[in-house]
Parts: C-alpha cells; sequence; structure tokens
C-alpha cells in the first residue's frame, strides 16, 4: 500500500482546517432577523372634557388649568413575541428547533429594510455629523454620523420640546439598561442612552421594558431596541414581553405616516 508523503498530509490537514474554520465562522454569524407582524390593536387617548367657570362682572378670578396634549414625536409599541431557535441550513431544512413561548432576546425597529449588522454601535448624542468614508470598523467610527440635533431635526422636533430624544432616552451608564448582544456584538450595561417604559405602576422600572437606541452608520438611521421581558405587567396591567417608543413626526400638517421594518434576535 502506497503512502502518502508528510507534504501532502499537511497539505490535506491544512485544508481540513480551513474549511473547518470557515463553516465554524458561518455558524457564529448570527444577526437579527426580520420579524412577521400582526397588528392587534391601534388607539389614542381621548380629550378631556372641558369644565366651566361662571364669570361674573366685576370678578378678578384666580384659575389653576391641568391640561394633556398627545405627543406629536413618538408612536408606542408592545405586544408579545413567540418564536423558535433552530438548527437549519440555507433552505431551511430544519434539523431540529426548540418552541419558546416567551424567548429571551430584542426587537429592533428601523426605518431602513436593510441594516449592516456588523457595524451597529451606540447612537452618540454629540457625534460629528460627518460621515466617515471607512465605515466598515464600527469601534473606531462612533465619533462620525448622525448626533441628536440631526436626528431630532428629521422629525421636527424644536430645542425646547419636553418630548424630544434626549428628554426621553435620558438614562445612560450602569446599571441602566441590562447587558445585550446584536449580530454577536455586545453592549454592557448602560452603554448605550436609554429609557424604561413603564410598567404596570405607572413608571419605568429596572429590568422592565428597556429600550436602547442603536445606531446603523451606513444605513445612517436609528435602530430602536426594546430588550425583550417574559410575561411583564405592562402599562395597561396585561402581560408583555416588550414595550418600545419609536419617532414618528406629526408636527403641524405633517399627516405622512413613518414606516418601519421590524427585526427580531432570539436568544
Amino acid at each position: 500500500m502506497m503512502r502518502m508523503s508528510d507534504s501532502r498530509l499537511r497539505s490535506i490537514f491544512i485544508l481540513s482546517f480551513i474549511i473547518l474554520f470557515i463553516n465554524l465562522s458561518c455558524v457564529l454569524a448570527i444577526s437579527p432577523t426580520g420579524a412577521n407582524v400582526t397588528s392587534v390593536s391601534n388607539s389614542t387617548t381621548s380629550p378631556d372634557t372641558p369644565q366651566s367657570h361662571a364669570a361674573v362682572a366685576g370678578n378678578v378670578s384666580e384659575l389653576n388649568l391641568v391640561g394633556y396634549s398627545v405627543t406629536q414625536s413618538w408612536q408606542g409599541y408592545y405586544g408579545n413575541v413567540s418564536g423558535t431557535i433552530q438548527l437549519a441550513d440555507s433552505s431551511d431544512n430544519i434539523l431540529y428547533n426548540w418552541s419558546l413561548a416567551s424567548p429571551e432576546g430584542e426587537i429592533y425597529a428601523s426605518i431602513n429594510s436593510t441594516v449592516s449588522w456588523t457595524n451597529v454601535q451606540c447612537f452618540n448624542y454629540t457625534a460629528s455629523g460627518t460621515f466617515a468614508s471607512d465605515a466598515g470598523n464600527a469601534g473606531g467610527i462612533s465619533q462620525f454620523g448622525m448626533n441628536l440635533t440631526m436626528l431630532e431635526g428629521n422629525y421636527s422636533i424644536a430645542l425646547e420640546d419636553v418630548d424630544g430624544v434626549n428628554e426621553t432616552f435620558t438614562l445612560s451608564g450602569a446599571g441602566t439598561h441590562d447587558n445585550f448582544y446584536t449580530n454577536n456584538l455586545n453592549f454592557s450595561e448602560g452603554e448605550c442612552s436609554n429609557t424604561r417604559v413603564y410598567s404596570d405602576n405607572g413608571v419605568g422600572v429596572n429590568n422592565e421594558f428597556e429600550e436602547a437606541l442603536l445606531y446603523d452608520p451606513l444605513g445612517r438611521n436609528v435602530i430602536f431596541t426594546s430588550i425583550l421581558d417574559e410575561n411583564v405587567l405592562g402599562y395597561d396591567g396585561a402581560a408583555h414581553d416588550f414595550e418600545m417608543l419609536v419617532l414618528e413626526d406629526g408636527h403641524g400638517s405633517n399627516t405622512t405616516t413613518t414606516t418601519y421594518y421590524f427585526y427580531v434576535e432570539i436568544q
């Protein structure tokens, strides 16, 4: 029987290692996928009934008035998520899957139908407003790109508006949002500007309905990122897996709607 030469054995070993490395790289490159969206209900608040006061000639009256106005800058979403973690090939032939009634992970909303997930980073309020040409390295371009002024300008939000972006996503730093992963990129606790959408007690609560702001420098758009919870009592007293806010311009005579594309990453 003929024996292979040492050089041929080394070549076969190197080729096998390269193939194994490529296969492992494909397996580990987990990124968010498009989510199937079913609209269940839509509602908004009703205006208060006006109250009266009798005017009497010659009187001077002091009145304290309390009123509420609907935001012209934000749309709210909430609901539940179901799905599976699966082993499948590129033709979606499933080798095995694990069904999840209330999965962990994230829900993402973006105005772009395609997102460069390998480059996502935290949205930077104080970014330069210019765009780097070497946008292939997310870690090196956080100082470039859209800033707070540009983002609010896209939605006609004035500097003094109390429902602006930085007046809503006010939290940052350790302990404000949970650690999470997007496309294998780790965002540590409180790394991104974030907020807590209200739970059943009418305020934002730590570890419940946390939402962070991510940014896609190639698509030049913000990605609203809701960290999934498992059947937490929400603003309406019912159990939800997520609650989130997204920007929408309803100022003045603007009646044009904003289309959002939803993505999910189940873990």
